[in-house]
């Protein structure tokens, strides 16, 4: 598969098809990404494992920490990667050795290892890598966009105004909204 770009049905079809989430390198310091995407996926009815070693049996994001993947009580759908991609391989190693298996291994934004991905997709495993849940899962329910408007684009780039410096904020049509 090539893992440079994904198309939105892999990506959602990935996201409605899981309902329990090991989040690796889950960190209980509010200010880290991997604390508001526990909670936030946490939030969306998600149920989060965080596995930190050093965190094991204290809660991140009010959801039960554990050290190992193998420590978590319950299958897993998907393992959520927040560690560096030289640390990816041996976490999609010990994601291998679970019985049952994920169904999905996803990097996170920054992360990727091909080689580890490979290994996952040859046991029949889906990927995703440098990519963040909690992004798509936004961007996909329409709760991403400019100012809170749902624009169904993420860009960092201010969109251009119209007419006289003044942007027009309305829903689109053909999406379900009302005309402009």
């Amino acid at each position: 598969m090539n893992h440079d770009r994904y198309g939105d049905d892999y990506i959602s079809g990935i996201l409605s098809g899981v309902r329990t989430i090991a989040i690796v390198g889950a960190s209980p310091r509010e200010v880290r990404p991997s604390f508001f995407v526990t909670k936030y996926l946490a939030e969306k009815g998600f149920k989060c494992f965080p596995v930190n070693p050093g965190h094991a049996g204290r809660e991140i994001a009010g959801c039960a920490t554990f050290a190992r993947l193998s420590d978590i009580p319950e299958p897993v759908d998907m393992v959520d990667i927040f560690r560096a991609s030289s640390a990816a391989g041996g976490i999609v190693d010990e994601a291998l050795a679970l019985t049952p298996l994920p169904k999905v291994i996803w990097m996170q934004l920054g992360v990727r290892n091909d080689e580890a991905a490979a290994r996952a997709e040859a046991a029949g495993l889906k990927v995703v890598m440098d990519r963040c849940p909690k992004i798509e899962y936004g961007r996909l329910s329409g709760e991403i966009g400019w100012q809170g408007v749902n624009s169904r684009t993420i860009d960092a780039r201010r969109p251009s105004l119209s007419g006289r410096g003044i942007q027009r904020l309305s829903l689109r049509t053909g999406r379900g909204g009302p005309s402009a």
